[in-house]
């Protein structure tokens, strides 16, 4: 059965016409208010992500999930993603069993090279070794997953000689995703690996993702992976609301917005209405719009795909947080339910 979940980077809402951000303060406590009423309306996951930038109010997402453990049941608790290029796998380990046993069990890893580059010199690693940390990470960290003790060496860190971590999760291993972008290296790594795989598609023809899906299946195939073990998901911007052009428009500001501050630092010329549209079309990107809009869209995305979960990212641009719980209770008691009917058809 598909699962479908949150997932958000904790952004904080500025003011477009003074510039004054919200407190991050303010932000993390909305965020916990937020994932409780997704449990409470029945989505199955969240995710949260990780940053080092003013404009986001999350760099450790462990904290936020292990506070949001405390006040739900059921959902999945995950990071979206943790940048384990730069973080410690021992202690990544250490703080996602912790949430493990905080939540009964619901805590998931989802590792990542992440978009942003400022952990790298915040943590003391240099970018010319970006490729080669990731990989040597994300080995320790299965490695860890895998065994109570440990005896493992490599070229970032200390070598660890019969060591014991502690404290182990509730099942003794967590799981763990990859989040990958458009690199067909890092597909057909976690093929060969066995991990289920989280797809970013943030821009542009969400058809032009289907060669990397294919390598990913056959990787897993080649590798001699059971096909009953296949996940496989999609990471999608996405805003809802009763009235699908009004929430459109609504929010179009605040998601061009923030387009425009990650694109000014990279070199992107200025995000226009038209790509916005694009992107709400049934070839792009975007899942905004009304719960009927909603629904057929994710239904396309599913079918194309192939895909056992579907993350909606529902906080580019920090919406107001009145307007974040009013698309949380659409998404849960509407969309959510709509979907998983037509699937059984």
């Amino acid at each position: 059965m598909i699962e479908l979940g949150i997932g958000m980077f904790g952004d904080v809402h500025i003011d477009p016409s003074t510039g004054k951000m919200q407190a991050a303060a303010q932000r993390t406590q909305e965020i916990i208010e937020e994932i409780k009423l997704m449990d409470e309306v029945g989505v199955d996951f969240f995710g949260m992500g990780e940053h080092h930038r003013i404009d986001y109010a999350v760099s450790s997402p462990e904290i936020i999930l292990a506070a949001a453990a405390t006040v739900t049941k059921n959902i999945k608790l995950g990071s979206a993603v943790s940048v384990i290029s730069s973080a410690d796998p021992v202690k990544l380990f250490q703080d996602f069993s912790t949430v493990d046993l905080l939540s009964d069990g619901r805590a998931e890893i989802m590792a990542g090279r992440g978009s942003f580059i400022e952990s790298f010199p915040l943590f003391g690693y240099d970018l010319k070794d970006y490729a080669e940390l990731f990989e040597e990470k994300l080995e320790l960290l299965l490695r860890l997953n895998k065994q109570d003790t440990v005896t493992w060496s490599g070229k970032f860190r200390k070598p660890l000689i019969n060591q014991e971590v502690f404290p182990r999760p509730v099942k003794g291993s967590l799981p763990i995703w990859v989040a990958v972008g458009g690199t067909t290296s890092s597909v057909i790594r976690a093929g060969k690996l066995g991990l289920p795989v989280m797809f970013a598609i943030i821009g542009g023809a969400i058809e032009n993702f289907k060669p990397l899906f294919e390598v990913y299946r056959q990787a897993w195939e080649d590798n001699g992976h059971a096909m009953d073990d296949f996940q496989v998901g999609v990471h999608m911007h996405a805003f809802f609301g009763e009235n699908g052009q009004e929430v459109s428009d609504q929010y179009y500001p605040l998601y061009a917005a923030q387009m425009n501050r990650i694109g000014a630092s990279r070199g992107w010329p200025s995000y226009q209405r038209s790509q916005y549209d694009f992107g709400r079309s049934i070839h792009g990107h975007l899942v905004v719009g009304d719960v009927n809009q909603s629904v057929d869209k994710i239904l396309h995305v599913i079918d194309m795909f192939g895909l056992t979960r579907f993350s909606a990212h529902m906080d580019v641009g920090s919406p107001h947080h009145k307007d974040m719980m009013k698309a949380i209770e659409l998404y849960g008691t509407h969309i959510i339910p709509k979907v998983k009917e037509a699937l059984k058809k």
